[in-house]
């Protein structure tokens, strides 16, 4: 029996440790799961900084204001930013747009590409859109 005193301890102390790794990595799993659903929040209003900046060029360009580029434009005290492009495909009409695209513009649009980012904290997002 005198070989068996400590025993216990020995066992209790096994069974922290074990469980300690188990909270140490459940802790760590929700913690990186905490920083993505942050980075999904930040996405969202960076895209929409960028949505902000094509109705911008898109308003001017209603109102015949040719603008060729904007920004960064801050919103909000300074923390959400937008910058946009506007160019037009070659034979273009509109007057003051570049033809040549400083960006590789995906759409077909006749008269106008316009591309916007956006940012918010280290996210950047981009939407484009022509006509």
């Amino acid at each position: 029996m005198s070989s068996q005193k400590g025993a216990t301890l020995y066992f209790a102390i096994i069974i922290m440790s074990i469980l300690l790794a188990a909270v140490f990595s459940i802790s760590s799993i929700v913690l990186i799961q905490i920083r993505a659903i942050k980075g999904m929040g930040d996405s969202i209003v960076a895209f929409y900084a960028a949505d902000t900046g094509v109705e911008t060029a898109l308003y001017d360009l209603y109102n015949a204001n040719y603008i060729n580029h904007y920004g960064p434009v801050s919103l909000g005290s300074g923390t959400y930013t937008y910058e946009v492009w506007v160019t037009q495909p070659a034979g273009g009409i509109l007057p003051g747009i570049p033809i040549d695209s400083p960006f590789n513009c995906t759409g077909k649009g006749q008269y106008y590409c316009i591309k916007s980012i956006g940012a918010y904290n280290s996210v950047k997002r981009a939407v484009e859109a022509d006509g």
